[in-house]
């Protein structure tokens, strides 16, 4: 069964190529340009995982990922968080919301996709 990941990010250039690399790995994509909407987007589509970028507008990263695992239904979703801010504060801060993983910005495009395979134990 295709593993479906939503992508959480309000910067068109990174939508673009993020949904490009996990369609070319074999992924189903879904898209949210803010908070909000990757949030209705989780409830309705049920993605395996989510790419979360952090700085979005109507809701961050942050009370996304956190409303996610305050939901019952998403319990099995998985959550990557993405983003500019590498700092350790930030890292610790999303993980503690309840983040699988973080990856910070730039990314290696490799790296992000190894990572999304172990988070969705699909043999790389």
């Amino acid at each position: 069964m295709t593993k479906k990941i939503l992508i959480a990010d309000d910067e068109q250039n990174i939508v673009i190529s993020l949904e490009f690399l996990m369609k070319r790995e074999g992924f189903s994509v879904c898209v949210a340009n803010d908070g909000q909407e990757a949030l209705d987007k989780a409830r309705s589509e049920q993605p395996d995982l989510v790419l979360l970028d952090v700085m979005m507008p109507r809701k961050n990263g942050y009370e996304v990922c956190q409303e996610i695992r305050a939901d019952a239904a998403l319990q099995g979703m998985r959550i990557l968080m993405l983003t500019a801010k590498g700092r350790e504060t930030e890292v610790t801060k999303g993980i503690a919301m309840g983040a699988d993983a973080y990856m910070t910005k730039p990314f290696s495009t490799k790296e992000l996709v190894a990572k999304v395979k172990a988070l969705l134990d699909v043999a790389a």
